[in-house]
């Protein structure tokens, strides 16, 4: 029954994490002058207009049950990208730029107002374990998806970021990877570099909390 309750709020606390990320995405863009994500019903925090069925469904599934069975330490997932069309902006690539940071932005700053929360309830005496280890979870997975989608490759926001750093020809390089970006993040998967992501998102947890990641399972 434990096990079953950790899968639903390991879920539950990523769609947390990621709605507001995509969210955060177009209204910026709306800020600047770009309606597409607003016509689309995308500036809403119902997650059902955000649900992607690979990265917000089977892929946490599958995540969960490597967690179950192999150990692996976190779920992870995506939400459908918040459709941005750069034209409207004066200046798309640093509309671009604003429109990328603004993702892992809202995923740090729920990271330390979450951890905030956290302590301030443990500092009351609060004693309600699981409720504890959700905003654990909500913490670490912000963490996670806003040092993950800083990595600059395409579609990550990370990409965004460089883009407007790179001068022009290069610019029209690095966006031409986005049709095979997606097998370059599996790679990354595969060959262990998100590991970092994880280990880095796990010190700056624990600098948030004053928890060690395994040790919320203390407050259960």
């Amino acid at each position: 029954m434990n096990q079953i309750l950790e899968g639903v709020l390991a879920v539950g606390a990523l769609l947390v994490c990621i709605i507001p990320h995509e969210v955060a995405h177009g209204w910026v863009a709306y800020r600047l002058g770009d309606p597409t994500a607003k016509w689309a019903g995308r500036l809403s925090l119902n997650p059902i207009r955000h649900l992607d069925p690979i990265g917000s469904l089977l892929l946490p599934a599958a995540l969960l049950l490597l967690r179950r069975f192999a150990g692996f330490p976190i779920v992870f997932g995506w939400a459908k990208p918040v459709p941005i069309n750069p034209h409207y902006f004066r200046d798309p690539w640093r509309g671009m730029l604003w429109v990328g940071l603004a993702g892992p932005a809202t995923n740090f700053a729920m990271a330390v107002v979450v951890a905030g929360l956290g302590r301030g309830l443990i500092a009351l005496g609060f004693t309600n374990g699981w409720i504890l280890y959700f905003l654990g979870l909500v913490v670490l997975l912000s963490l996670v998806l806003g040092l993950f989608n800083l990595i600059p490759v395409p579609p990550l926001d990370g990409s965004r970021v460089l883009a407007y750093f790179l001068p022009p020809r290069f610019r029209y390089q690095l966006a031409r990877l986005e049709q095979v970006g997606m097998i370059i993040v599996l790679v990354l998967l595969v060959i262990g570099a998100l590991q970092l992501v994880f280990q880095g998102a796990q010190s700056l947890f624990v600098h948030l909390t004053g928890l060690h990641w395994l040790l919320l399972a203390d407050f259960i």
